[in-house]
């Protein structure tokens, strides 16, 4: 065991895909379940990137161990990019009411539907300082109905051309090869990975050393 990484998200998804994309990196995965209850912090950013950085840092401060936030949301073109940020609590936490609400501001804008593209931020944080950072998207349309059970969030009227379905349609290893955690995390994967090479679409502080951020003494 290299050392521990806090998977800082109390979101039952989330956690599951993540821990589904970690599976066989030398860190032991902790949750914040593993430690006594925290507040949470306040999103204040004004991009995915900002509120991934503060929440990483958060956690990794309050818990005094390698911690990794994300921050991601939906984009919908027709919508001015909303609800962008704000997509977790975006009209509530009700997503029928939620998808309910899309379609009526897409009708009072004259459009039956929208190109649009879910974002994720990662962010890994060790005392005070942002050790990696790595971003990804995945660009769709937002389907007339919603369809599909294995998602949660607004996958289900997130519609994928390629694949020719929802992301809720998708298995969990079909829908992490080509979603925004997905493929933000498997940079993340990577960078954890002894032999990793293949940086993608990340930041990573000059010299780091996934293994050896690992070990470093708290």
């Amino acid at each position: 065991m290299s050392g521990s990484l806090v998977v800082a998200t109390t979101n039952p998804g989330k956690l599951k895909e993540i821990a589904d994309i970690l599976s066989g990196v030398p860190v032991r995965l902790l949750t914040l379940a593993d430690f006594a209850p925290l507040p949470e912090p306040a999103e204040t950013g004004t991009t995915f990137a900002e509120n991934a950085r503060l929440k990483a840092l958060y956690y990794a401060d309050a818990t005094g161990v390698l911690s990794v936030a994300d921050d991601s949301g939906l984009e919908i073109d027709a919508l001015d990019k909303a609800p962008g940020v704000h997509s977790a609590r975006w009209h509530g936490t009700d997503y029928g009411e939620k998808f309910r609400r899309i379609r009526q501001l897409l009708g009072e804008r004259g459009v039956s539907g929208s190109t649009a593209r879910f974002v994720c931020h990662v962010a890994v944080a060790r005392g005070h300082e942002i050790v990696f950072e790595a971003e990804a998207t995945v660009e769709g349309e937002i389907a007339d109905t919603p369809r599909g059970t294995n998602g949660f969030g607004y996958d289900p009227i997130f519609y994928y051309p390629p694949f020719g379905c929802t992301l809720a349609e998708l298995d969990t290893h079909r829908k992490s090869s080509v979603s925004h955690r997905g493929k933000a995390f498997a940079a993340l994967r990577e960078w954890l990975l002894p032999e990793g090479s293949d940086q993608g679409q990340t930041r990573v502080r000059p010299g780091s050393d996934p293994i050896e951020e690992l070990q470093r003494p708290r």
